[in-house]
């Protein structure tokens, strides 16, 4: 497998993790993989009423740092862009939002490590 299409199915499965996650959380999944220009947000939820843009960075292995390293001020920049389209986009002006960002951190067999940050922007 190419590296392209492992880092896509990495980043699938991470998603998907996060998704059930929040899902038992009790949030409302409303759009997954939204993209907008360049940009894209992973998930997008419904938390008591709250629409909230979730970033999801998943890694196998430390090598390159944990997954929150990945959430970079660039990153909450770029989400900040795309979030705000969305609302345009879906005429929605009187919505408390927020992004939140969770990282999940693959560990073979066992169960992932995953760590949920309410508010990241």
């Amino acid at each position: 497998m190419s590296e392209a299409k492992n880092k896509r199915a990495k980043g699938k499965e991470g998603e998907d993790i996060a998704r059930k996650f929040l899902e038992k959380l009790g949030y409302a999944i409303i759009e997954e993989n939204y993209q907008f220009g360049h940009g894209e947000i992973d998930l997008i939820a419904d938390d008591n009423g709250e629409i909230v843009f979730v970033e999801v960075k998943t890694r196998k292995s430390l090598e390159y740092g944990d997954p929150e390293t990945a959430i970079t001020k660039k990153k909450i920049a770029q989400i900040k862009k795309v979030a705000a389209a969305y609302l345009v986009n879906n005429n929605i002006t009187e919505q408390t939002c927020r992004i939140d960002a969770i990282a999940i951190l693959l560990q073979n067999e066992r169960t992932p490590l995953i760590n949920h940050y309410y508010n990241v922007g």
